[in-house]
C-alpha cells in the first residue's frame, strides 16, 4: 500500500526590524596604524602590526593576515601605547590573505572614548 504524505508547513518567525534604531556612533572615515595581539583560529599567539579603519566610540574594523574568529578576545594598543581589550563581532572580507574583521572593544570606559584621539560626533 502506498501512502502519500502531506506536505510539510517550515514555520519561520517574522524578522523584525527597527526603522528607527541608529548605531550607537558615528563611524569616522578614517584609518590608523595599530598592533594587535590575540590568539588565532589555530591556538597560535600573535603580535602583529595592523590597520583600524571605520573608527567609531566603540571599536573599528581591522585589517590583518591571520584568521580569527569571531568571539576572539585581542588587544589592540594604538601609536601612544594605550591598550584595550576587544571582541570580533564579524569578518567582512578576505581578499589576497588580508581579512577585515568588526572589532568592538570591551569596556566603554573613558580609556575606550578617547582611544582613537580623535572627537567623535554624536550619532
Amino acid at each position: 500500500m502506498k501512502t502519500h504524505s502531506s506536505p510539510r508547513h517550515i514555520h519561520t518567525a517574522p524578522v523584525v526590524r527597527n526603522p528607527v534604531s541608529k548605531r550607537r556612533s558615528n563611524r569616522m572615515g578614517l584609518s590608523a596604524a595599530i598592533h594587535l595581539s590575540g590568539e588565532d583560529r589555530q591556538k597560535t599567539t600573535f603580535n602583529v602590526p595592523a590597520r583600524a579603519s571605520n573608527l567609531n566610540l566603540h571599536g573599528a574594523a581591522v585589517q590583518l593576515g591571520r584568521d580569527l574568529p569571531v568571539g576572539a578576545m585581542v588587544v589592540l594598543r594604538n601609536s601612544r601605547g594605550t591598550e584595550l581589550s576587544a571582541r570580533v563581532v564579524t569578518q567582512i572580507s578576505a581578499v589576497e590573505g588580508v581579512r577585515t574583521y568588526g572589532i568592538e572593544f570591551v569596556d566603554g570606559d573613558e580609556r575606550a572614548k578617547q582611544f582613537w584621539g580623535i572627537s567623535f560626533p554624536s550619532a
